[in-house]
């Protein structure tokens, strides 16, 4: 090999060299990066919290309650005011025999002519409710409508003219409860509820069903002009049983406990006339739609929790194989540098020969 095939030899192995040499800094700075992210995302599993099932015990509680009567109450909340007194809150739980609630709804036909309609259910006709009275209190008498219309009316005419008196008074007491209820936020007029009474075959009683006027008379009922019936069923309410729960709020109280620890007496109003004791009783109770909601909360934090885990673990994953092959790489990198070392060695030797056959040429 001449000499400048050698040193153009050298220079080329250098050069070659050098950029393996630096492709070798770039590989080691690729790895440092992945092995950055690695460790975050090791940093991101350990910073995770890992969902906890909740426990039944968190949605248990001790209930207190006591009769009074017809009255069940059930203690809300126990605030210890010193002195072995105590603010009680409570709920008061009744039936109401008398309430007035819905019931199913009906067709209604409407037969006469706009501005004097008249509303039947089949063959009972609507009147307005609690209308019919003249007088004053204790003088009451009947208006001769009503009475025209309680004669054609076959539960309304087999009773006495005191009988019917007391019915219409009656009615006006229902209709303060279904204003009550119903009609909170309207200003109620005379004619605002209409009323018949329906036959109960099995009891041989006449039940009151009411009707708001305006649920017939408004424009989105609509009627057939064949026959009448209105095209839907519109809403009706009668009297029934329903169970009525007030809340008592502060009241003071003194307790007794029994060795357990556990509340077995309770004294409403103490040191006053209005003192009264009643005994409690006590029951554990489980709010079971609220553990149901908890253990759905946790159902779903768990199933999140599974799935960041399970994306970590794959990112990690491709990062370990692009570091493997990052790490292959290197060291075909190094048998390439330890191979062009050796070469450039040879190459070295055989210029250093011709340099000293050159200098030993003109010597």
């Amino acid at each position: 090999m001449g000499m400048a095939a050698s040193q153009a030899r050298f220079l080329g192995l250098t050069a070659r060299k050098t950029n393996v040499e630096y492709e070798g800094q770039q590989i080691n700075q690729q790895r440092t990066t992945l092995s950055n992210q690695s460790a975050n995302y090791y940093n991101q599993l350990l910073g995770m919290e890992v969902p906890v099932p909740p426990s039944v015990d968190d949605f248990t509680k001790t209930v207190y309650s006591f009769t009074d009567g017809a009255l069940e109450n059930v203690v809300t909340s126990l605030i210890a005011q010193g002195e072995g007194k105590f603010l009680v809150s409570y709920t008061r739980s009744y039936t109401d025999d008398t309430a007035v609630v819905s019931t199913t709804s009906s067709i209604i036909t409407r037969s006469g002519t706009e501005g004097a309609y008249v509303y039947n259910v089949g063959a009972k006709q609507l009147r307005a409710l609690g209308q019919g009275l003249q007088g004053t209190e204790g003088n009451y008498s009947l208006t001769a409508e009503f009475k025209e219309f309680a004669a054609k009316d076959e539960y309304l005419s087999t009773l006495t003219e005191d009988q019917q008196i007391k019915l219409l008074l009656e009615e006006q007491a229902y209709k303060e409860k279904l204003d009550e209820k119903y009609n909170k936020d309207v200003e109620s007029a005379d004619d605002f509820w209409q009323v018949y009474y329906k036959h109960d075959t099995t009891s041989g009683t006449y039940n009151p069903v009411f009707y708001k006027t305006n649920d017939l008379t408004k424009d989105t009922t609509i009627y057939s002009d064949k026959t009448g019936a209105s095209q839907s069923f519109i809403p009706a309410y009668s009297t029934g049983s329903e169970r009525v729960t007030d809340e008592i709020k502060g009241t003071e109280a003194k307790l007794e406990q029994d060795t357990s620890g556990r509340y077995i007496n309770i004294t409403l109003n103490p040191g006053t006339d209005d003192e009264v004791t009643y005994s409690l009783t006590t029951q554990t109770t489980t709010d079971q739609d609220a553990y149901n909601d908890a253990m759905n909360q946790y159902e779903y934090d768990k199933a999140t929790y599974d799935k960041a885990i399970e994306d970590i673990n794959n990112k990690i994953e491709i990062i370990q194989i692009e570091d493997k092959n990052l790490e292959l790489r290197l060291k075909q990198l190094d048998t390439e540098q330890d191979a062009i070392s050796t070469e450039i060695d040879a190459v070295s030797k055989v210029i250093e020969k011709n340099v000293e056959s050159s200098f030993k040429t003109f010597g």
